[in-house]
């Protein structure tokens, strides 16, 4: 579930990034953020899969809410990491406005 959740969320970064009119909202870090976090899921899934075997596709209940807990968790901090980096680089000028 995270390497489905990860993927689905890179997907979608992916295309609202090839249809933006501008890169104010630095869109390419958050795509590279959940295209990295689903490669890292798929390493992870081969290797447990050559640990498991066939046992890998028949997860338990338990252990698919956790890892679409987790799924969820990373793309959360993925935003929260996104919106930080906006905050920094301000783009916009908005920051930078409200301050002076």
């Amino acid at each position: 579930m995270t390497l489905l959740l990860t993927v689905f969320a890179a997907i979608v970064t992916t295309i609202l990034w090839y249809n933006r009119k501008n890169n104010d909202m630095q869109l390419h870090v958050l795509m590279f953020m959940f295209w990295g976090a689903s490669l890292m899921w798929f390493v992870d899934a081969i290797a447990e899969y050559t640990e498991l075997g066939a046992d890998y596709f028949a997860p338990a209940v338990e252990d698919m809410i956790n890892d679409s807990f987790l799924g969820f968790s990373v793309i959360a901090f993925a935003l929260i990491i996104w919106v930080v980096y906006l905050l920094i680089k301000d783009p916009k000028g908005v920051v930078r406005k409200s301050i002076s």
